[in-house]
C-alpha cells in the first residue's frame, strides 16, 4: 500500500468552485482498481495552537492505493484527464508526497 498527500494550490477565491468539480470524479477515482482511500480535505477550524494550516487557497487530497501502479493507472484515467481540463482555470500549482506506511 501507498499513501498519496497532494496539495493543489488555487487561484484566489476559487476553492469552492474547484471542488464542485472535485466531487464530481470521486466516485469514479473510489471504483478505480486499487483505489483504496481518495478524498479532498481542508483546514479544519480548531483551537490547536501547534496546528498547521493549509490555508484558503490549497485543498489536500487524502489518498490510499493498492501499489504503485494503481497509482499511475488513476493518473491517466479518462476521468482525471476531463477533470484536469475542468479544473485548468483554478489550478495554480500541485504538490505530491507518495509514502510508504512505515508502522
Amino acid at each position: 500500500m501507498i499513501h498519496v498527500i497532494a496539495t493543489i494550490e488555487l487561484a484566489p477565491g476559487t476553492r469552492e468552485t474547484f471542488l464542485t468539480e472535485f466531487r464530481k470524479i470521486i466516485s469514479d477515482v473510489r471504483a478505480e482498481k486499487g483505489c483504496i482511500e481518495y478524498g479532498p480535505a481542508v483546514d479544519a477550524q480548531t483551537d490547536l495552537s501547534n496546528q498547521a494550516k493549509v490555508g484558503p487557497d490549497k485543498v489536500v487530497v487524502v489518498e490510499k492505493w493498492d501499489d504503485l501502479a494503481a497509482l499511475k493507472a488513476h493518473s491517466v484515467s479518462p476521468h482525471m484527464q476531463a477533470y484536469r481540463v475542468n479544473v485548468k482555470d483554478y489550478v495554480r500549482g500541485a504538490h505530491l508526497l507518495v509514502l510508504d506506511p512505515a508502522g
